[in-house]
Order: C-alpha cells, then sequence, then structure tokens
C-alpha cells in the first residue's frame, strides 16, 4: 500500500461548529461538524482511502487486504487498530466528563480505555478548558457537587491559547469548553462517561442527555491534574523545519512539525506515521507518490514506506505507535 489521503468520518453534536467545514475542507451535510475523525477504524466511524488502488474503501478494509504489517511492529499486540485521531471544533461547551482505564473499560463494555491528548490549534480570547479538579477532595464530595449542581465549583479551569499541549490520562475529569479548535490523538477508544452537561436540551434525546453517575464516580481521579508523562521534552531544529515531540509513551507518540522549506523523515518497520495538516500548505512525497496538502488534510504513510518529505510553509502532526 503506498501513502494514501484519508477522507474523516464527520460527526455532528449539540456543541460542534462549522470551522471544519468552512475552513478545514471537511466534506459533509451535517448542520455542523464538532469532529472529524482523521484516522478511524473505529465501526461505523472510520476514515475512508481517498485516492489510489483502494480509493473508496475504508481503511479497516484496506488493511484487510493489505495485511497488518503496513500497521508496523508496535501495533503487533493490539487486537484492534490502536489509536483515533480527530479534529475537535468546540463551539459550545462538551459535557464534563471522564474516561476509563482499560481494566475498567473491559469490565464495562469489553472495550478499552481512553487516554489522550488535545493540542490547541486556535481558540477565542479567554478560552479554557475543565483539567482535573482545583484541590484535592473525597470522592464523597464530587459526588455531592454533582448532587447539587455545583460540579463547577470544584474543578479545574486553565485558559488556554494556541500551541498549547495537554494530556489527558484515564480518570481525569475534563471537558474541552466553546470556542475551542484542536487536534486530538487517543486510544481507539469511544466510552465517555458523563458528569455534568449543563442541563441541555437534546433533541436527538428529546431531553437531557444521559449521565453516568456511578460510572464516573468509581472512575474518577478527585485530585488535581498530574500527568506521568512528560510532555514538550524535545525540541529539534532541522534546518528547514523545527520539531518538536509533544508526548511519548506506551500507546503513541507525537511530535508537532513547522516546516519552512524541506522536512524529511521516516517510515520504519516500527510503526505507520499518520500525518495532520494544521495549517498553511505544501506537498508531500514517498516511494514516488507525490500529491498537495493543506490543512485538514490527513495523511496514512505505511510502515516499511521509507523516506517522505513535506515542502512547503506549513504546520503538522506527526503520530506513531
Amino acid at each position: 500500500m503506498y501513502m494514501t489521503k484519508l477522507t474523516p468520518f464527520a460527526v455532528r453534536t449539540i456543541w460542534g461548529g462549522r470551522k471544519l467545514i468552512e475552513s478545514y475542507n471537511v466534506k459533509t451535510d451535517l448542520e455542523n461538524c464538532a469532529e472529524a475523525w482523521m484516522l478511524s477504524c473505529f465501526k461505523d466511524f472510520e476514515s475512508t482511502v481517498s485516492d489510489g488502488e483502494y480509493k473508496g474503501l475504508t481503511l479497516n478494509e484496506a488493511i484487510e487486504k493489505e495485511g497488518k504489517a503496513i500497521l508496523g511492529k508496535n501495533a503487533e499486540g493490539f487486537d484492534d487498530f490502536p489509536v483515533l485521531i480527530k479534529f475537535i471544533d468546540a463551539a459550545d461547551d462538551l459535557s464534563v466528563q471522564v474516561h476509563p482505564d482499560d481494566e475498567y473499560a473491559q469490565q464495562y463494555n469489553g472495550g478499552f480505555g481512553k487516554t489522550e491528548c488535545w493540542y490547541i490549534m486556535d481558540c477565542e480570547p479567554g478560552a479554557r478548558i475543565i483539567y482535573g479538579f482545583k484541590n484535592k477532595i473525597t470522592t464523597e464530595e464530587f459526588a455531592k457537587a454533582i448532587e447539587e449542581n455545583k460540579i463547577e465549583d470544584v474543578v479545574n479551569y486553565v485558559e488556554v491559547k494556541k500551541g498549547d499541549f495537554f494530556f489527558i490520562e484515564a480518570g481525569t475529569l475534563h471537558a474541552i469548553c466553546k470556542g475551542i479548535l484542536l487536534a486530538e490523538v487517543q486510544q481507539n477508544s469511544n466510552v465517555t462517561f458523563r458528569a455534568y452537561d449543563y442541563n441541555r436540551f437534546d433533541a436527538k434525546c428529546n431531553g437531557p442527555r444521559p449521565l453516568h453517575i456511578k460510572e464516573t464516580l468509581d472512575v474518577t481521579k478527585c485530585e488535581p491534574p498530574c500527568p506521568s508523562i512528560p510532555t514538550l521534552s524535545k525540541v529539534e531544529n532541522l534546518g528547514g523545519a523545527t520539531r518538536t515531540e509533544l508526548v511519548s509513551f506506551e500507546l503513541f507518540s507525537v511530535n508537532k512539525v513547522e516546516v519552512d522549506g524541506v522536512y524529511t523523515s521516516f517510515a520504519d518497520s516500527d510503526s505507520f506515521v499518520h500525518i495532520m495538516v494544521l495549517d498553511g500548505a505544501g506537498k508531500i512525497s514517498c516511494g514516488g507518490i507525490s500529491f498537495d496538502i493543506a490543512k485538514g488534510d490527513g495523511i496514512f504513510v505505511p510502515a516499511n514506506a521509507g523516506e517522505y518529505t513535506v515542502e512547503g510553509t506549513v504546520e503538522i502532526l506527526e503520530s506513531r505507535i
């Protein structure tokens, strides 16, 4: 399989905006695009191959035809596709929520837990996220805050700016608030436990969206965030590009690369590479294949594809297993 662009799966929600449709070339007839699932093998939410011999197939179908070797050795230990990568446009506040770890998720629905990370692509002045708690509290105190609709009194609000990066470990209470556009790299899971949803009405549910209080209390770490994985740990000046290692741990690694000229990297036998174009425009080349790229594009480079180059003035996220 050659390097290919992927077409994202578009998701509408009650909090989504239209920036991904209007400025990031996401094609959809939906009223809004809250999430563009750029690299997804999640059932019924799959990204599709945009060109080449497998054009029109889902990424899952292409993998079935080619074999899992195109994912690389680091993916061999996973029964399912290991990651899910998205653009998210929050025109309104997301619910205050938490994700379980693998052990709890296995007991809950047989799936995987969800550790994720966020790169803030753009935001309105004063935009903020919820990231853990202001102070350490007991589970009983958290339950009381939920019951009394006072959850906003105990959570930790963090004002954000373009270029910020956050590592959200399973068990960390969190929420993206309105006015934020971000890229998310996460475990391949869609298990979300809502603690609070601002008492909103959702037409799809014909009422408030369901909350998951018991599960939230089971898995939430009731303390200020203290990620165990270091982030923003390494910056390299490569001549035609600056590469920043945002995070690297046992599930995935993510680099931000700002290209102003030519950037060269490599897809070896360990992992495929997913490239997410955050801004700018240019050209990508690998294995005799070249095509133009612009913000909003997602590119899948198979394991063992060898050297690839990105040319132009462009900002990308590079993710590997």
